[in-house]
């Protein structure tokens, strides 16, 4: 499954990150032995962990809810923080990174979903937070992410997809850094590339049903 899926990815140039969250070691160390390399966890305790044992040259995705009592932790050891969702998170990151004197790259988290429960800026808080970004130098926001509703339709889960395109491809004017829009996971993931993802998260299709 992983290599003719790996193969249809790299072919419409979209970036492929394993959700290996709740997986061991063994099943993620089989996927490196493949040549993967992009990996999502959405524990910090656990991606740390799973850093410490695993090959240096993975590049991991933090993909889970960050709260900002976690974020000293997490920085410095994540290639992409996928979901900040608010602005107070996104000073802490800022506030870290400087610490350590790096730049942390990012995603805003936008909510296109029904569900209240999933988290992420609507498109107002969106906007107020892009005209806020020039004050935070030690983060540096390459795209969106998204999570579209759970028992939607197709029709609308790509009315979803399709509008966080339109945020992206709105903001994104103009900005050469500003290059990931990741949105699609096992159950939808072409639904999300159709309508513009460049970046989805895959894990039941690779790894099976989790332990």
């Amino acid at each position: 499954m992983y290599e003719s899926l790996r193969q249809k990815l790299d072919s419409l140039n979209v970036t492929l990150v394993a959700v290996s969250k709740l997986q061991p070691l063994e099943r993620i160390q089989k996927l490196y032995d493949l040549g993967h390399r992009d990996f999502g966890e959405n524990y910090v305790q656990e991606l740390l962990f799973k850093k410490a044992q695993l090959p240096p040259d993975i590049r991991w995705h933090f993909i889970g809810h960050l709260q900002t009592n976690k974020v000293k932790q997490l920085i410095g050891h994540v290639q992409l923080i996928q979901g900040v969702d608010s602005l107070k998170l996104l000073k802490e990151i800022d506030r870290q990174a400087l610490k350590k004197e790096i730049i942390q790259d990012c995603l805003f988290q936008v909510h296109i979903a029904k569900e209240e429960t999933k988290f992420g800026f609507n498109e107002a808080e969106l906007e107020e937070a892009w005209k806020e970004l020039s004050a935070y130098k030690n983060v540096r926001v390459r795209g969106l992410m998204g999570m579209a509703s759970l028992d939607a339709s197709e029709e609308e889960t790509g009315r979803e997809f399709l509008n966080l395109h339109r945020l992206f491809t709105k903001l994104g004017e103009g900005r050469k850094e500003f290059d990931t829009l990741s949105m699609g996971m096992s159950g939808d993931y072409e639904l999300a590339v159709k309508n513009g993802s460049n970046m989805v998260r895959i894990g039941s299709l690779l790894f099976g049903t989790r332990r």
